[in-house]
């Protein structure tokens, strides 16, 4: 992930994020308590979770995903995702930055189980409420 613009230079008001991921790629179902989180796709599928509804997007979609409401997403199809991510206000990045790891290289790296320990204390401190999968998924 690129952070295009961040804290600093939006004034606190968004974060941001032009991101990729790959096929079947999906973070764990979560609440952003301090944050609209939404997504607009450049290249592949997304089916996203958020709340009761469930709906997949492609190429040119946007989609909104309100503070306080349950949701996750999955890459769908069989080449990578790519998409930028905004979220208001500002401070994504900070969370980001800890559970993540700086890229070696511009393209996406291999598969790797996370750091669920560094995940789920990065999201304590940033009111990102990790949660367990509905039943049945």
């Amino acid at each position: 992930m690129t952070v295009k613009a961040g804290d600093a230079a939006t004034r606190s008001a968004y974060t941001l994020i032009e991101f990729q991921a790959p096929s079947g790629f999906a973070p764990p179902r979560h609440i952003h308590h301090d944050e609209d989180e939404a997504f607009y796709i450049l290249e592949g599928a997304l089916r996203i979770e958020c709340g009761d509804q469930t709906w997949t997007i492609g190429p040119g979609a946007f989609v909104f995903l309100p503070r306080g409401i349950p949701h996750t997403f999955t890459v769908e199809g069989d080449s990578p995702m790519r998409a930028l991510q905004l979220t208001s206000p500002a401070g994504f990045e900070q969370f980001a930055a800890e559970v993540g790891e700086p890229a070696a290289a511009p393209t996406l790296p291999p598969p790797a189980a996370p750091d669920v320990q560094k995940l789920l204390a990065a999201a304590q401190k940033h009111s990102i409420q990790i949660l367990p999968p509905r039943a049945g998924s």
